[in-house]
């Protein structure tokens, strides 16, 4: 039986969403502020977590953040917010998904079994042979989504991450910023602004270049982006 924490400040949402889970079968707990679904988020083993974006006390960030710092539980943000920037913020936090409010408790469930399945599917990949791919000085262990660059470990969010990692796996192929979009973001030309594309390798860079050097990453104007051999 799949455990899932329900994080949700609005009482009637989260009992009903609370025994909707259960007529599922699912093992649920429910918390109505941040900071006391962020400490039994913490000290107990969930399979999943619905966490609302607006919350008393921690909001649905930084409860995500913290998360993140030491598990990986798989989460799913829930947010009355449709603004394509708020929902991008949840996903580079570390949420796996987000739905909208209101929305159809079918909807909830499908992303739930989604989530769970191919948690499922990565755990068995998790055997696989590690595989690294490598560029210039630069390491991505990818099983891991780890990087190395000169052996030193750099921190990066999950999109900055995805970024690098395309852009690596297209060298001298030069990526327009709607290909990105789709590749790294999952969204057609029309659902979001491809500037959104130039902030996160601005992010990148300022992690992974050295000052005085040479980017890794090279701007083609007017196209898009692309790592040189």
């Amino acid at each position: 039986m799949n455990k899932i924490l329900i994080v949700e400040d609005e009482k009637e949402l989260a009992n009903f969403v609370s025994l909707e889970l259960q007529h599922e079968g699912y093992d649920t707990k429910v918390h109505n502020n941040g900071r006391t679904g962020l400490e039994d988020a913490l000290n107990e083993n969930w399979d999943a977590i619905l966490l609302d974006l607006m919350l008393p006390e921690l909001n649905g960030l930084e409860v995500t953040r913290r998360i993140r710092q030491v598990k990986n539980t798989p989460i799913i943000m829930m947010t009355a917010r449709d603004d394509i920037m708020d929902r991008v913020s949840g996903l580079d936090h570390g949420a796996d998904d987000y739905i909208i409010k209101p929305f159809a408790i079918e909807e909830l469930l499908a992303r739930l079994r989604a989530l769970l399945r191919r948690i499922d599917i990565e755990s068995d990949k998790n055997v696989t042979k590690q595989t690294t791919l490598g560029y210039r000085d630069i390491v991505v262990e990818k099983e891991n989504r780890l990087v190395r660059r000169r052996n030193e470990v750099i921190d990066l969010t999950k999109r900055e991450y995805e970024l690098l990692l395309t852009l690596m796996e297209n060298i001298n192929t030069v990526l327009e910023r709607d290909k990105l979009l789709e590749k790294v973001w999952g969204y057609e030309n029309n659902d979001i602004e491809t500037n959104v594309v130039d902030v996160y390798v601005r992010y990148l860079r300022n992690k992974i270049d050295f000052p005085g050097e040479e980017s890794y990453i090279q701007t083609v104007r007017g196209l898009g982006y692309v790592m040189r051999s």
